[in-house]
């Protein structure tokens, strides 16, 4: 396949998944003081007694650009599949100043936020997702929101002294990654998102540091079940990224699934309309149910 044509199936791909209506939530829940700290809930469509709950992180290069209504379809996606839901939103990079480029995530606070709504989230659904089962959780996230579930779920594996470190591993029964910034250093050298990996660690003179605090690839093992999903055709994080993830996960002997998807691109994951996205559902119902 010849880069433009490459080029244009991506693009077309991208179309399909943002052309779908902002699905409403059945209910809005605070974590926090930011107008960003916020956790759209959708209660299960079908079915009767507790259903498995489905943490959402939504993508967009951690830029301002991209909040979680573009992942909202997949969010209600998943509650006509029988699941509860929880699509968590965060703060992100700036807009650019004086009309220049997007800034990717901000640091410390975008990594404040997961932590703090992951932590906070067992109490609002008992609040405020009544139907979802809190002792069944699967954490899952596309492109930079699935760096960031995969992030989450290794907190209690971060160096001695981070503010996000927890005791114990989160009571998840596993991560469904889609199409991840799974390891940071590969991910930058492969110019994922327009620099955005570098920019959210702060720029050159920060990146070697906080990598130890922030990339999945190196917060392993987690003892955490953990499926990668990734299309064969994504030329905006190409499954090396997450291939590297995974060797990286077997050096420190831990076996992390993988499924590869031919002729799939990047956004038919979170995309309702494609057929991949019936393959994520099931994925994540192979570690809900």
């Amino acid at each position: 396949m010849t880069d433009d044509v490459a080029a244009a199936r991506a693009a077309a791909e991208e179309k399909s998944a943002f052309s779908h209506p902002p699905a409403d939530p059945d209910a809005t829940a605070a974590y926090g003081d930011d107008p960003d700290h916020v956790i759209d809930f959708w209660t299960p469509r079908g079915g009767s007694g507790s259903a498995p709950v489905v943490v959402v992180l939504h993508g967009g290069a951690w830029r301002a650009l991209y909040d979680r209504r573009h992942i909202s379809p997949f969010a209600a996606f998943l509650a006509h599949r029988g699941f509860a839901v929880a699509s968590v939103e965060y703060r992100r990079g700036t807009a650019g100043a004086d009309g220049g480029d997007p800034v990717a995530g901000r640091w410390p606070d975008t990594f404040d936020d997961v932590a703090a709504a992951l932590d906070a989230l067992p109490a609002l659904i008992r609040e405020h997702l009544p139907a979802g089962d809190p002792r069944r959780v699967v954490l899952t996230g596309h492109s930079a929101g699935g760096h960031l579930a995969l992030w989450a779920a290794a907190r209690h594996v971060l160096p001695a002294g981070s503010p996000w470190r927890t005791d114990a591993p989160a009571p998840l029964r596993g991560v469904v990654a889609l199409a991840p910034v799974a390891d940071l250093e590969v991910a930058d050298k492969l110019g994922v998102c327009g620099g955005a990996v570098r920019e959210l660690l702060g720029g050159d003179d920060h990146f070697a540091e906080r990598r130890l605090h922030a990339d999945p690839a190196l917060l392993l093992p987690t003892g955490i079940a953990i499926t990668l999903v990734q299309g064969r055709a994504d030329i905006e994080v190409p499954h090396a990224v997450a291939e590297s993830y995974a060797d990286a996960a077997a050096k420190a002997g831990e076996v992390v699934g993988v499924t590869l998807l031919p002729d799939v691109g990047h956004f038919p994951l979170i995309d309702p309309a494609a057929d991949a996205c019936a393959v994520v559902a099931e994925e994540i119902a192979q570690l809900a149910w």
